[in-house]
């Protein structure tokens, strides 16, 4: 599938973009960004959920300037990737594992064969957690990754305690191919600034539900039950003491000031038990930092110059 350029979002130079098939057979959207001359490496770009790539056209720009070639792809069922269900708007996996595989046919067949190291990473959200999952699991792709907003546990203050043995009830039951409980086709991108919890800044939302208008097919409704319960499998194992003793991966993690997705404090918490990281909150932001404000996305890129492409803390 091709890419979607518009006069408020147009397509950088020098891209290529593609298809991919994972082991399971599923086909995954990707873009790669030539590195300019005098380049430095390659950053990895790992979306959040419901994301897709013409949303980063603006950040690809940033790290180009910054010397670096750049890498990308739609998670399986999102943005231009294959979609799981008949509803192509539920956004469904069972096990986060799936997107695990994702990221090992990226590597092996983009990035590694094709991208100038050394490679480096920004993960938001959702695509946080695939990275600290494969991280704890040994694989250093990455000389140092940089988080944003990471998803190790949900805010509170939207998600009642009670949705996560809700839905692994529902999900035992049966219904993992189900929304979640009082969700639908409606997507969230594409609603209304006022009141939208991911940015405060309205060029920059107009602009995503510009791209969206131009191709509806790259939004995405709620989540299933089957993919809130992977999600929360994947924070029970954040949460547990041995995870990050056991990380020897260097990141840093850069929580937003006014998330109202994921929880800050659990983040804060995170990260001050990282042997080889660090943690910092962008007070003030909402939960997409690079979709941000400047005052606010500034900092988050301030974060990275300053911690990439440092040396390596380990060989």
């Amino acid at each position: 599938m091709t890419l979607v350029s518009i006069p408020a979002n147009p397509v950088p130079d020098e891209t290529i973009a593609g298809t991919l098939k994972t082991k399971d057979g599923v086909s995954l959207r990707f873009a790669r960004f030539l590195p300019p001359p005098g380049r430095k490496g390659t950053v990895c770009i790992f979306q959040g959920r419901a994301e897709f790539v013409e949303k980063y056209f603006e950040t690809v720009r940033d790290l180009r300037a910054r010397g670096f070639a750049v890498a990308i792809l739609d998670w399986r069922g999102q943005g231009g990737s294959q979609r799981a269900l008949a509803d192509p708007f539920k956004g469904h996996v069972r096990d986060f594992a799936e997107y695990e595989s994702d990221v090992e046919v990226f590597m092996r067949e983009v990035v590694l064969p094709d991208c100038p190291a050394p490679h480096y990473a920004i993960a938001h959200s959702m695509g946080a957690s695939v990275m600290l999952r494969m991280a704890y699991k040994g694989q250093r792709w990455f000389d140092r990754i940089v988080m944003s907003a990471p998803m190790i546990g949900l805010s509170t203050k939207t998600y009642p305690r009670f949705a996560q043995p809700m839905v692994k009830i529902m999900r035992a039951f049966g219904m993992g191919s189900s929304y979640v409980p009082g969700g639908d086709a409606t997507v969230m991108a594409a609603q209304s600034f006022v009141g939208n919890p991911v940015t405060s800044d309205p060029v920059r939302h107009a602009r995503t539900v510009a791209v969206l208008e131009a191709r509806p097919s790259l939004g995405l409704g709620a989540p299933t039950v089957s993919w809130a319960a992977a999600a929360f499998d994947a924070m029970d194992q954040f949460a547990a003491p041995r995870f990050t003793s056991n990380l020897r991966q260097p990141m840093v993690l850069v929580a937003a000031g006014r998330d109202q997705i994921v929880s800050t404090l659990a983040t804060e918490e995170f990260g001050l038990r990282l042997r080889a990281g660090s943690h910092l909150i962008v007070n003030g932001a909402r939960h997409e930092l690079l979709m941000e404000q400047d005052r606010y996305r500034s900092q988050f890129l301030a974060a990275f110059d300053a911690f990439v492409p440092g040396t390596p803390l380990f060989a």
